[in-house]
């Protein structure tokens, strides 16, 4: 396999072609530089750190001449620009922090670099994370790869576009109410947000002190697993598909209305998984009726007190939309965030009932695929693109509990995500869920 090629490999058989030492971790940078530079309007990257990878590479070189071993020594990644990196600036997507330096390494990107990282760059994202189109007004608007004109979903837009147009290996990026799923289901790759905690997030630019998680976004769920066990200080292991595996299919009025193209793919989806053994059940979550207003109200508490001082002090550096989030989560009574924890501990009673019934759940991780850029309006009049898009995914942010979105085919030219969600710390079954529709897709 030629070195551009590669480019377009899963992150596993990269680590294997370098360990082999069929490509060497010079070569790789090289080529991946040489893609981030030639796809440069899709506006993935806010900073490429070129020199430095190249001194990373040179390094991973020489351990893989001496046979080191490291889960993924040599492999080219790219961060979201709201993990700190030492000496590399970290903008969080913002013009306020336009010149911030970090002296210090997230934790998550501590343990990716002991695992033998290479770092290209720091990924575009909506701005503080505050958003789901990654339309960015200080680093350029990021663009789906499938389609230019249409967006890649947010935060993590940054995060998906490079896995999916080969630009990096992998990815991390951060999810609060849906931000490593979206842009996955959009640009039709996989992102996983662990259970609630498991992957630290110790120097990330906080958004929702409750809702904030940090996961991996890859091409396979094998890619997924292995950044998954390096983020959370465990050695790899294959992903292994579950026998007799119970799913559950919501059927909750909160999933509805959804695109025409959608609900079609999904249900291909799932009739794949059940030619695969698997056994379907429908069941019913009604707490989820109340999950939108309780996300909607815990966020914009949390994530007004975390931006109060620059909120008062240099308002008009923010971009508009999210100024104007912050400015409402600031005038919202204590008494909207006291009772929507109260609906958040139902909707956690009723997904623990839920799991004694099925191992996982599954529904679409987005009710609609990619919209345009500039779109505010949903397909059906009556929900604006933000809020659809958040629809499905954030329930899980409130829960905490594991969710992993993985494509499922196609709406007209448009991928379309699958979501599934497992009980807290069931993320080996969660994959291995995610591996059996894989296997059933090819």
């Amino acid at each position: 396999m030629s070195t551009d090629a590669l480019c377009d490999a899963p992150l596993t058989e990269v680590v294997a072609s370098l360990g082999r030492r069929a490509v060497s971790a010079r070569e790789l940078v090289d080529a991946y530089l040489d893609r981030i530079e030639r796809q440069a309007g899709l506006k993935a990257f806010i900073t490429v750190t070129a020199s430095h990878a190249r001194r990373q590479a040179a390094a991973a070189d020489r351990r893989l001449v001496r046979r080191d071993s490291a889960p993924l020594l040599g492999a080219p990644l790219a961060i979201k620009d709201l993990f700190m990196t030492r000496g590399v600036r970290t903008t969080g997507g913002s013009r306020i922090l336009r010149d911030f330096i970090p002296r210090r390494d997230a934790a998550a990107v501590s343990l990716l670099r002991n695992a033998g990282a290479i770092t290209l760059g720091k990924l575009n994202m909506h701005e503080f994370a505050y958003g789901v189109t990654s339309s960015n007004p200080f680093f350029g608007i990021a663009r789906n790869p499938h389609d230019p004109s249409r967006i890649p979903g947010g935060s993590s837009g940054g995060s998906a576009i490079a896995v999916v147009a080969g630009l990096c290996a992998a990815s991390i990026g951060s999810d609060t109410g849906g931000s490593i799923r979206i842009p996955a289901a959009l640009c039709g790759c996989v992102g996983l947000k662990p259970t609630y905690g498991a992957v630290p997030f110790d120097g990330v630019i906080p958004l929702g002190w409750s809702l904030d998680h940090a996961g991996p976004i890859a091409r396979t769920v094998s890619d997924a697993a292995l950044l998954y066990a390096v983020l959370t200080g465990q050695p790899p292991k294959p992903v292994r598909r579950p026998r007799g595996l119970r799913i559950g299919v919501l059927s909750d009025r909160l999933l509805r209305p959804v695109e025409r193209g959608v609900a079609a793919a999904t249900e291909r989806a799932l009739e794949r998984l059940q030619g695969a053994g698997a056994r379907l059940r429908e069941v019913a979550l009604p707490e989820l009726s109340m999950s939108v207003a309780a996300q909607l109200a815990t966020l914009r508490a949390e994530a007004s007190a975390l931006h109060r001082t620059w909120l008062r002090s240099r308002p008009r550096d923010y971009g508009r939309d999210v100024r104007l989030r912050l400015q409402l989560g600031a005038l919202a009574p204590a008494s909207d965030y006291v009772l929507a924890q109260r609906a958040r501990e139902r909707l956690r009673a009723g997904l623990r009932r839920a799991f004694e019934q099925v191992d996982v759940l599954a529904l679409p991780t987005t009710p609609v695929t990619a919209p345009l850029v500039g779109e505010r309006k949903a397909p059906w009049p009556s929900e604006p693109v933000d809020g659809a898009l958040v629809r499905l995914t954030s329930p899980f942010n409130l829960t905490g509990a594991p969710a992993l979105s993985l494509p499922c085919g196609l709406a007209g030219r448009l991928p379309v995500g699958l979501q599934l969600v497992a009980p807290w710390g069931a993320e080996d079954l969660l994959l291995g869920a995610g591996r059996l529709l894989e296997d059933a897709s090819k």
